[in-house]
C-alpha cells in the first residue's frame, strides 16, 4: 500500500497486531534514545531527519527502546490509540547506529525475522589469490591463451571458474589474469660457444700458420733464380702462380665440402672426402704448373709441385684442427730467417724445405688414417657443385692478393703480400667478433631499426680495426726486410682496398651469399689483369659494391639466425 495510507488509521475497529520492534541492548551507564544528552541518532542511510522536514514525512525510523512490545502505547497515547490501533512510528525518533530502517509504504519484517547484520568490509577477490599463485606464469606469458592453457593443465573446470571466480570460462580468466599481472618477460640466455665463439689466441695462429709459408720463398730464391720470364715477371714466376692459384681454387672448395660433412656432425665423413680431394688437388696443381713452365723453368716447376702438395696437407690439417702440429711442421721454416742477411748453403735451403715438406705431408696422413680404415656410410651428402662458388671466391681473392704484390719494387710487393697473409689471422677473429656481437643484437634489441643501426655500427667497428691492423701489419714487414722502401700512400690505399674486398667478401661468404663475393672478387681482378692501370679504381668499385651488398644483407634480422 502506499504511504499515505499507511498513516491513515483504518475504518474498521479491528485491531491490527503489534509489530515487534528491534531491541538494542543498553549500554551501562549510558544515556537512553530520547533522553536529554543522548546523541542524535543514526541509520544506515545516515543521521535521523529532523521532524517536519522532508525525509520525515516520506521515511520513518522505529524507536528500538529496551521497553517490551506494545509498552510505549500507554505512554504515547494518541488519536489511534482510541480504536485500538497501534499508531504509525514516529518520525524522527532516534535510532541506534547501524540500526535498521523502515520505508514507508513497505511492512515492517515479519515477527522474530532477524534483523540484517550491517555490511562489514568486503571479502578478499579470489583472483588476487589466483594471480599471486600463477604470477611467475603470467608474468612471462606473451597471450592470453598461453594462462589459458596453464589453468586447464591445473584441472580449473568452468563450472569450477564460474562458481569460484565469476568467470565464465577459462579463457575469460586468462584475460583477466593478463591485464592484471605486468609483464616481467626473462632475459634470452646467451647462446652457448660454438664456432662462432673463439678466441684470439687460435685465430693469430691460423694466421700465422698462413704467413710462415711465405719462408720457403726466402729460402727457394737462389734455387729459382734465372733469366727473365714471361709478362715481364721474374722468371719462374708463371709456374708458380699457377700452381698457387689452381691450389687455392680447388681447396677452397674441398674445405668447404669437409667443413660441411662437420656441420652434419659426420666427421669421418669429412676425413674420407680430404683424403680422396687432397691427393687430387695437388695432382692438379703440379699439372698446371708443369704445363706452365716454359724452358728454363724446371726448378720453379718442381718448386711448383712441392708448393701444391703442401697446399693439400696444410688443408687437411686446417680443416680437422690441427693448426698446432702445421706450426710445428713448419718450424724448420724459421732458418730462413737469418738468409735475410746472411747467404746459405744451398743444400742447407733445401733441406729446411724438404724437412717442412715431409713433416706436413706425414701429419696430414696420421690424421686422414682413421677415416681411411671406415667403409662409406653410402649416403651421396652436400652436392658437390655448391662447394663451387667457394672455389670461384678462392680465386679471385687469391688473385687480388698477388695483383696488390705486383708492381713498384718486389720487396715491396711481397711486403704487402706477407702484411695481407699474416692479417688474415685476425681477420677471421673479426669475423668471429662480428657473428658473435650481431647474435646478441639480436637477443637484446627489440625493433628491426635499432637491430640495423647497432649491426651496422658493429661492421664500421670490425671492419675499421682489421684495416688498423693491416696497416701495422704492413709497417712491421716494411721495418723488419732489409732495405723495403715505405709504402707510398696510393700503394697504401690500394692496399686498404684490397683489404677491405677480402673481409667483406669473407663476411659475405661466412652469412651464405658467396655467389656474390666471388663474382664481384672475380670481376676486380679481371679489370686489374686487364688495365693494372686501373688497380686502386677496381678495388675501390670492388669495395664499393660489397660495403652496399653487406649493408643489405647484414642489416636484416633473418640473415642472422642461427
Amino acid at each position: 500500500m502506499s504511504g499515505s495510507l499507511w498513516l491513515k488509521p483504518p475504518s474498521t475497529e479491528t485491531p491490527l497486531p503489534a509489530i515487534p520492534r528491534p531491541r538494542r541492548e543498553q549500554v551501562p551507564g549510558g544515556p537512553r534514545p530520547g533522553h536529554a544528552g543522548a546523541p542524535a541518532a543514526t541509520t544506515d542511510r545516515g543521521p535521523a531527519a529532523p521532524a517536519g522536514s522532508i525525509a520525515a514525512r516520506t521515511t520513518g525510523t522505529a524507536p528500538t527502546t529496551g521497553t517490551a512490545p506494545g509498552a510505549d502505547r500507554a505512554k504515547a497515547p494518541g488519536p489511534s490509540t482510541a480504536h485500538g490501533v497501534r499508531p504509525a512510528p514516529v518520525v524522527g525518533s532516534p535510532v541506534p547506529a547501524g540500526g535498521p530502517t523502515f520505508v514507508a509504504g513497505h511492512p515492517p519484517p515479519a515477527a522474530g525475522a532477524p534483523v540484517p547484520p550491517h555490511p562489514g568490509p568486503l571479502a578478499d577477490d579470489p583472483l588476487d589469490e589466483l594471480a599471486s599463485r600463477l604470477g611467475g606464469l603470467v608474468a612471462v606469458a606473451v597471450h592470453p591463451d598461453e594462462i589459458a592453457a596453464v589453468l586447464e593443465s591445473d584441472g580449473m573446470t568452468d563450472d569450477h571458474i564460474r562458481l569460484t571466480y565469476g568467470r565464465a570460462d577459462s579463457f575469460a580468466l586468462a584475460e583477466d589474469l593478463y591485464a592484471r599481472v605486468e609483464r616481467r618477460h626473462p632475459a634470452p640466455e646467451a647462446p652457448p660457444g660454438g664456432a662462432w665463439h673463439t678466441g684470439l689466441a687460435g685465430c693469430l695462429l691460423r694466421g700465422l700458420v698462413f704467413a710462415l709459408p711465405g719462408l720457403a720463398y726466402v729460402l727457394a730464391a737462389p734455387l729459382l733464380a734465372g733469366d727473365q720470364g714471361r709478362f715481364g715477371l721474374p722468371g719462374g714466376t708463371v709456374p708458380l702462380l699457377a700452381g698457387a692459384v689452381t691450389g687455392w681454387v680447388w681447396n677452397q672448395a674441398l674445405a668447404h665440402r669437409a667443413y660441411t660433412w662437420l656441420g652434419l656432425g659426420d666427421r669421418p665423413a669429412a676425413a674420407r672426402t680430404l683424403l680422396l680431394g687432397a691427393p687430387a688437388g695437388a695432382l692438379a696443381g703440379t699439372a698446371v704448373a708443369l704445363a706452365a713452365a716454359a724452358p728454363g723453368e724446371t726448378p720453379a716447376a718442381l718448386f711448383a709441385a712441392g708448393q701444391s702438395l703442401y697446399l693439400a696437407a696444410a688443408t687437411v690439417l686446417l680443416v680437422l684442427g690441427r693448426e698446432r702440429a702445421l706450426l710445428g711442421a713448419l718450424a724448420p721454416l724459421a732458418g730462413a730467417v737469418p738468409a735475410f742477411r746472411w747467404d746459405l748453403p744451398d743444400p742447407l735451403r733445401a733441406g729446411l724445405l724438404l724437412t717442412a715438406l715431409t713433416a706436413s705431408v706425414t701429419l696430414a696422413g696420421l690424421v686422414l688414417a682413421p677415416g681411411a680404415r671406415r667403409r662409406a656410410a653410402g649416403r651421396g651428402g652436400p652436392p658437390r657443385a655448391a662447394s663451387l662458388p667457394y672455389g670461384l671466391f678462392g680465386l679471385g681473392s687469391g688473385l687480388l692478393v698477388l695483383q696488390a704484390g705486383v708492381g713498384g719494387t718486389p720487396v715491396s710487393g711481397a711486403g704487402a703480400v706477407i702484411a695481407l697473409t699474416l692479417s688474415m689471422g685476425p681477420a677471421e677473429w673479426l669475423l668471429h667478433r662480428f657473428r658473435g656481437e650481431s647474435l646478441t643484437r639480436l637477443r637484446t634489441q627489440s625493433t628491426a631499426r635499432e637491430f640495423r643501426r647497432a649491426v651496422t655500427g658493429t661492421l664500421v667497428l670490425c671492419l675499421g680495426g682489421y684495416l688498423a691492423v693491416l696497416v701495422g701489419l704492413t709497417l712491421a714487414v716494411t721495418l723488419a726486410w732489409p732495405g723495403a722502401p715505405w709504402p707510398t700512400g696510393p700503394r697504401l690505399v690500394t692496399l686498404l682496398l684490397v683489404g677491405t674486398v677480402l673481409w667483406l667478401g669473407l663476411l659475405l661468404q661466412a652469412f651464405g651469399a658467396v655467389l656474390s663475393a666471388a663474382a664481384v672478387c672475380l670481376l676486380a681482378a679481371a679489370t686489374q689483369a686487364l688495365q693494372p692501370a686501373a688497380g686502386p679504381v677496381a678495388a675501390g668499385g670492388a669495395a664499393a659494391v660489397l660495403t652496399v651488398l653487406t649493408c643489405v644483407l647484414l642489416a636484416r634480422p633473418t640473415a642472422h639466425r642461427a
